[in-house]
C-alpha cells in the first residue's frame, strides 16, 4: 500500500505539475563559412519558425523547434583582402528541427502569477539539430551553385534571456550558434566524393560550417497548475 501511494503521487505530480509553451522566432541568420565577411554574429537573412517548450521545472525545460532560414555570404564585405581579391558569394537555404534541454540560471516559476513583469532570467540552450540545405558547388565559371540537395547534423549553442511580460506570454531574446557537421553550406567542400569536384575545393577543408540564428521568441503558455496529492 506504502507504495502504491507514492506511485500515485509521482503520477499525479507528472501529469498535472507541467505547463507548456507555443509560439514563434523571428530574426537574422548568417553563416560562418570560407566564403563571406567572416563576422561571428551579423544577422543578414531572414530566420523565422516555431517552437514548443515543456517545463519540466523552474530550472530546465524540453525544447523543440523548427526553423527556416536563408543563408549567404560576399567576400566583398569581408576585411579579409584574400576574400575581397577572390570575390565569390553564396546563398543557400537551411530547414533545421532542433530538440534540446534549456537551463535558466534563476528559477523562472510560471505558475507563480505574482510580480510575473519582473520575472527574468538568462538560459542556455543545447541539444541535437537535424537540417536540410542546398549542396553547393564551385563551378568551372567561378561561381558557386547548387548541384543537390543534403541533410546533415547540428550541434546548438544558444545563450539567451526571457521575461514574462504578461501572465500567459514569455518574450526572449537569443543568439543561436549551430556548429553543423558539413563543410558545404558555402560550396568549398562538396559533400559527394566525386573525381571532379576535387579540383574545385578551397578554403580550409578542416574546419567545418556554422550558421547562427539571431532574434526573439514570443511564446503563449498554458497547462495546469502543479497538483499536491494529500496522502492520509
Amino acid at each position: 500500500m506504502y507504495r502504491l501511494t507514492i506511485l500515485l503521487v509521482l503520477f499525479c505530480c507528472f501529469s498535472f505539475g507541467q505547463i507548456h509553451e507555443v509560439g514563434v522566432f523571428v530574426g537574422g541568420s548568417n553563416a560562418i563559412a570560407d566564403v563571406g565577411s567572416g563576422k561571428y554574429v551579423n544577422p543578414s537573412d531572414i530566420a523565422i519558425g516555431g517552437i514548443y517548450k515543456w517545463n519540466r521545472s523552474p530550472r530546465h525545460s524540453y525544447r523543440l523547434s523548427a526553423i527556416y532560414s536563408s543563408i549567404s555570404g560576399d567576400d566583398s564585405k569581408s576585411s579579409d583582402p584574400r576574400r575581397k581579391q577572390r570575390g565569390l558569394t553564396f546563398k543557400n537555404e537551411v530547414k533545421e528541427i532542433t530538440a534540446g534541454m534549456e537551463f535558466t540560471f534563476w528559477e523562472f516559476d510560471l505558475h507563480d502569477q505574482h510580480n510575473y513583469a519582473i520575472k527574468t532570467t538568462p538560459y542556455l540552450f543545447t541539444g541535437l539539430s537535424y537540417f536540410n540545405y542546398n549542396a553547393l558547388v564551385l563551378n568551372p565559371n567561378n561561381k558557386i551553385e547548387e548541384y543537390n540537395s543534403h541533410n546533415s547534423l547540428a550541434i546548438p549553442m544558444v545563450v539567451g534571456i526571457k521575461s514574462a511580460i504578461t501572465k500567459q506570454f514569455v518574450l526572449a531574446i537569443e543568439i543561436g550558434a549551430r556548429y553543423t557537421f558539413t563543410d558545404d553550406l558555402d560550396g568549398s567542400n562538396p559533400v559527394r566524393d566525386k573525381e571532379e569536384f576535387e579540383s574545385l575545393k578551397f578554403g580550409n577543408t578542416n574546419s567545418n560550417d556554422w550558421y547562427v540564428f539571431t532574434g526573439v521568441t514570443l511564446t503563449y503558455t498554458f497547462g495546469k497548475n502543479p497538483c499536491f496529492c494529500n496522502i492520509n
